[in-house]
């Protein structure tokens, strides 16, 4: 569980993080999104422990999360994270299975299992010799050596192919499916929206909207509903033999249809529209900036 009160991160007198306060449970995928400079790396290095809060409360199971228990039972994987290339994967598992002093066993019980199933074949390849792809893969395991509770990504799939990419977004609802907590950030918002349970969305250090999706999309977005005609309606746009109108609410659903009616023609589909992620994410953002200016 991990537990996050009013954290607030200074750099000299730059606010990176200002009252940002969530929870995440067991066996959740939470979600950190926002433009650069917004404070997602910072929210995600002080929940692993590696920066002290300003102000403010960042807890995992009811300790800070700076405790050296704590950062013993949680996965940290960095958007950069260079590997030591001289290393194979196995020598370089092994090695920080050493650090959380993880029997030779046990530890290679954990390490075949997480690169079998991240589908990592060339364990004895020199690190150096490895796409960034595979090196990803190495950095991921790396997190789940010390078999943690708690998961920190930031950008998991940050420059890699969409195939490696899918496999690794795919791998991270598996490990929440476990029972782990995992927190991560995305850039690419179509695989958020895919295996995050819910979602932060930051601006400027701050959280401007969270919750899950839909509740988001309730709160935040417009439905559309874009109704195909058989015959011409005003400001429909012809397409495929049909007339597409896009309206927003089943009123004016019902109006192009006594439209239709009256020319002769009906409604041959309808079909719902729900903003997306990104559009969501665009909306929220560009409003914070607007109320920033004006303030």
């Amino acid at each position: 569980m991990i537990d996050v009160r009013d954290l607030r991160k200074e750099y000299g007198g730059f606010v990176a993080v200002e009252g940002s306060s969530f929870a995440v449970g067991s066996g959740e995928v939470f979600g950190v999104i926002g433009p650069n400079g917004a404070g997602k790396t910072t929210t995600l290095k002080t929940l692993a422990g590696l920066l002290e809060p300003t102000s403010g409360h960042v807890e995992i199971d009811g300790a800070p999360a700076g405790a050296r228990e704590t950062r013993r039972n949680l996965g940290f994987l960095p958007e950069e994270s260079p590997l030591y290339e001289e290393m194979t994967p196995l020598s370089y598992l092994r090695f920080f299975a050493d650090l959380y002093d993880v029997p030779r066993s046990t530890a290679d019980d954990r390490i075949h299992d997480a690169l079998d199933r991240l589908e990592l074949d060339h364990r004895d390849r020199a690190l150096g010799d490895m796409s960034k792809g595979m090196k990803r893969k190495v950095a991921i395991a790396r997190s789940l050596v010390n078999d943690p509770d708690v998961l920190v990504y930031d950008e998991p799939a940050s420059g890699l192919d969409p195939l490696t990419t899918n496999y690794i977004i795919e791998f991270t609802r598996e490990l929440a499916e476990e029972g782990r907590t995992v927190v991560f950030s995305a850039h690419n918002l179509y695989h958020v929206e895919e295996v995050c349970d819910r979602v932060a969305i930051m601006n400027e250090g701050r959280i401007v909207a969270k919750g899950p999706l839909e509740d988001l999309r309730d709160r935040y977005g417009d439905t559309e509903y874009h109704v195909f005609t058989t015959v011409d309606v005003p400001d429909a746009v012809a397409q495929n033999g049909r007339y597409r109108s896009v309206v927003e609410d089943m009123e004016s659903v019902e109006e192009l249809r006594e439209t239709a009616s009256a020319r002769g023609g009906e409604i041959d589909d309808i079909r719902t529209v729900e903003p997306s992620l990104e559009r969501l994410f665009l909306d929220l953002a560009e409003a914070d900036d607007a109320r920033e200016t004006e303030a």
